[in-house]
């Protein structure tokens, strides 16, 4: 997680949204998993609303938050319980001896790494014989939006390829079974689950977030700089996320793999 830069950045509306995640939303798939007593590491944290979730489901046994990000740390310490913990720290290189958790967790945490596999080889690393790596990232190429607004097309093909220059794979969701059989995982259950923002209160959510990322975060620095975009289609990317957000005929969904190995 050090080599690579995190497309979206740690601005305020990324963050917004990241404290939006739950174990219900975000981590459905694993809670037939989750039972008290068993140790969980959770890999690109972020600002720690699952993490902490999984720690009151899983005490007394420890729980910990990692991310490249101290921003991310910093905002997620603010979550306290005597088996939560946060530190700042590397996928690809995690600071604890072989089998040391039952679960091993990573949301929207692949599509960033350069090397997802090996970050999943260093995930099977440290989780114990019989526990599980699960993880769940989206597919941005299987986003549908309607209207099918111009601007909105725009900013899917924008993201691409910011996402891209950042040494990510924006279309991780489908790759989630090649990735954990290169990593030498073997006892998979594939799924998907999709994200889906439809009523008033969640397209302004949604919309209200896009508006501003694409103008103030790291995502527009990236645009900017690497000459993807200019500041007038940002404008009007920014624009179309507002004209989607007040229709009335606005829906958007957001597709994702989700993958559970038993070690």
């Amino acid at each position: 997680m050090t080599s690579e830069r995190y497309t979206h950045g740690h601005h305020e509306s990324v963050l917004k949204s990241h404290t939006w995640r739950t174990i219900a939303n975000s981590a459905a798939y694993l809670e037939p998993h989750l039972q008290p007593g068993l140790s969980l590491l959770d890999i690109g944290c972020g600002p720690g609303t699952i993490t902490a979730e999984f720690a009151e489901r899983l005490a007394p046994a420890a729980v910990i938050g990692l991310d490249a990000a101290p921003a991310a740390i910093e905002k997620a310490s603010a979550f306290t319980a005597d088996n939560l913990s946060f530190i700042v720290g590397d996928a690809y290189a995690l600071p604890f001896d072989d089998n040391s958790f039952d679960l091993v967790h990573a949301h929207q945490t692949l599509q960033h790494l350069g090397d997802p596999v090996a970050a999943l080889v260093e995930m099977k690393r440290v989780a114990k014989p019989g526990g599980f790596i699960a993880v769940r990232d989206v597919d941005y190429a299987g986003i549908i939006t309607y209207p099918e607004l111009p601007g909105l097309h725009a900013w899917a093909d924008l993201y691409d390829a910011v996402h891209r220059s950042n040494g990510g794979e924006p279309n991780a969701g489908r790759r989630m079974k090649s990735w954990a059989q290169q990593a030498g995982l073997t006892d998979l259950t594939v799924t998907a689950s999709i994200w889906n923002f439809s009523t008033e209160i969640d397209r302004e959510w949604w919309g209200s977030m896009w508006e501003a990322r694409v103008l103030e975060s790291a995502f527009a620095e990236d645009a900017l700089s690497k000459s993807l975009a200019t500041p007038a289609v940002l404008q009007q990317i920014s624009s179309a996320w507002r004209a989607w957000a007040d229709s009335p005929e606005g829906w958007l969904a957001m597709p994702h793999g989700e993958l559970l190995a038993r070690v």
